[in-house]
């Protein structure tokens, strides 16, 4: 993608967030911050029982960056298996973003998938203290 295909793609994801809202049940809830412009994001996660994969929604509030982010991290991990959330980098994330951008607004960029992160590991938890 281009520069412009990627700011493109960025404004989609702020307009018309995937995986907004909170979950009706949900497992665990993460909220993340970006104190330097006032970025939050809260993370909600719930695993499907049935096929161990997540379910996932945010809600936050902040710059387009960080919301447009936090939409395509939604996009990215919903019906992974913890596992995978695990094992997952930032790169696809950034990719898409662009490295211009990315680099320029890295907290913002990430602050969602730092959220998934640990939403993902207090779910593990969880588990293993069943």
């Amino acid at each position: 993608m281009n520069r412009q295909e990627r700011i493109d793609l960025i404004l989609d994801h702020f307009e018309h967030p995937r995986f907004h809202g909170r979950l009706d049940v949900p497992g665990t809830a993460v909220t993340g911050g970006n104190p330097g412009c006032g970025d939050t994001v809260t993370v909600y996660m719930t695993v499907a029982e049935s096929s161990d994969s997540v379910e996932i929604a945010f809600e936050g509030e902040g710059c387009t960056v960080s919301q447009a982010a936090a939409s395509m991290v939604m996009q990215m991990m919903q019906g992974r298996t913890l596992r995978q959330i695990d094992e997952a980098t930032a790169e696809p994330l950034l990719e898409m973003i662009g490295p211009d951008i990315a680099a320029a607004r890295r907290n913002c960029s990430l602050l969602a998938f730092n959220a998934v992160k640990e939403a993902g590991r207090q779910l593990q938890q969880q588990q293993m203290t069943r």
